[in-house]
């Protein structure tokens, strides 16, 4: 039977379209993305100061980023079933309050049992936040515009991205990391205060062909190739990412201050795609499902060869950063057109597949580094990466007809 459905994304309606554009509400959730990557990332910078101050080593302060991630997984999983019909603004409203709560626990934490608690608290946001996104482009513009607000969610992303580590860094040395979170509780009380006024009602009636149990998406062969094609891309990405300042360290020989010039300039070019990726969806979804990954894998696999060289190295990570932090704009527009009638529980598992998959990647891609260099790190990291490309072609071949 001849598909339906178009490589490009071009916002079929669902019964859950939204006819207005609210892009007050978008930049709102932007700016609720941005503030909530950097309280996500933010220990990264810190981690010396806050185990020195908490009496912990600094691999107890950096299960900090791992229990958010775990809670995260949970909330995704659980959340289509716990919220029912709640009004989805009073939702984003709940989690944006929660985010502060966070953050105050953590900057005001005695222990670390409530450090711990207050990054805990962060993951229910991250999983909740993440897995309402598709749903909540689909409920603020129209179809067609999907794509475009998607990337400006992840806009947020990718700036937090760029200036979070840097900042923590630099305010921290100034005003002691508890200062540094304290910093961030104003911009997360002027994130409620935005989707408080910009998000229109949002009233949610429970849809005959939506299941609350999310794994069900899974018996649709296209949905269960996407996901599985998901996770490659994020474990080949993080098996690689994760292990590059000791690549750069010990085998480009970089200084500190080039270091930070070359992560700088993955944040950068990644904040660069993530503005104009919206305009090449509109020609292609696939192609860049397929093709982000397939370009990954060349230059994971480039960076071998030529890693001694600065220069080189440079422009790499640069075109890595360029199509990398663009690539979840992509992933988040296939679900809004793969489950256009159940984005919240497809959300709900692509966090899931994403954050376990990015775990995977991290361990994976350590225990080869330790193994046997950074050089099996990335060939593993370029062969799941392929998988993944592989994986986005099958989702393509077996999309809904």
């Amino acid at each position: 039977m001849k598909s339906t459905t178009s490589d490009t994304y071009d916002g079929t309606p669902s019964d859950t379209a939204n006819t207005t554009a609210h892009w007050s509400g978008v930049f709102a959730m932007s700016l609720c993305v941005f503030t909530l990557i950097a309280f996500e990332f933010m220990p990264v910078s810190l981690l010396t100061p806050i185990a020195s101050d908490l009496q912990i080593t600094e691999g107890m302060a950096g299960q900090g980023i791992a229990i958010s991630g775990a809670f995260a997984v949970l909330t995704s999983l659980l959340l289509p079933t716990l919220i029912g019909t709640m009004d989805r603004k009073k939702l984003m409203l709940i989690l944006t309050v929660l985010m502060g709560i966070s953050g105050t626990i953590v900057a005001l934490a005695p222990n670390y049992l409530t450090y711990m608690l207050g990054r805990g608290v962060l993951g229910v946001v991250i999983g909740g936040f993440w897995s309402m996104s598709a749903a909540m482009a689909i409920r603020l513009v129209p179809p067609n515009k999907v794509p475009k607000a998607l990337a400006v969610f992840n806009g947020g992303n990718a700036l937090a991205t760029v200036i979070a580590a840097p900042l923590g860094s630099y305010l921290g040395s100034f005003i002691g990391w508890r200062g540094t979170f304290l910093v961030l509780i104003p911009i997360a009380l002027i994130t409620l205060i935005w989707q408080w006024q910009a998000l229109p009602a949002m009233k949610t009636e429970v849809s005959s062909s939506g299941s609350k149990n999310i794994l069900k998406a899974l018996n649709n062969r296209a949905v269960a190739y996407g996901m599985a094609g998901c996770g490659a891309f994020f474990m080949g990405q993080f098996a690689l990412f994760t292990y590059l300042r000791p690549f750069l360290e010990t085998v480009t020989h970089t200084s500190v201050s080039t270091l930070s010039l070359l992560l700088l300039t993955i944040g950068f070019s990644g904040l660069i795609g993530t503005l104009i990726i919206s305009t090449i969806l509109k020609r292609t979804l696939y192609g860049l499902l397929v093709g982000i990954p397939a370009f990954m894998a060349m230059i994971a696999v480039a960076l071998i060869p030529f890693g001694n060289n600065v220069l080189i190295v440079a422009i790499l990570l640069a075109l890595w950063g360029l199509v990398a932090t663009a690539a979840p704009v992509a992933w988040w527009t296939w679900l809004a057109q793969a489950m256009p009638n159940n984005a919240e529980a497809g959300g709900g598992l692509m966090v899931a597949v994403a954050q376990l998959s990015i775990a995977l990647g991290s361990t994976v891609g350590g225990i080869l580094f330790d193994a046997d260099g950074y050089q099996s790190t990335f060939i593993a990291s370029a062969a799941v990466l392929l998988i993944g490309a592989f994986l986005a072609f099958q989702a393509y071949r077996t999309r809904v007809h």
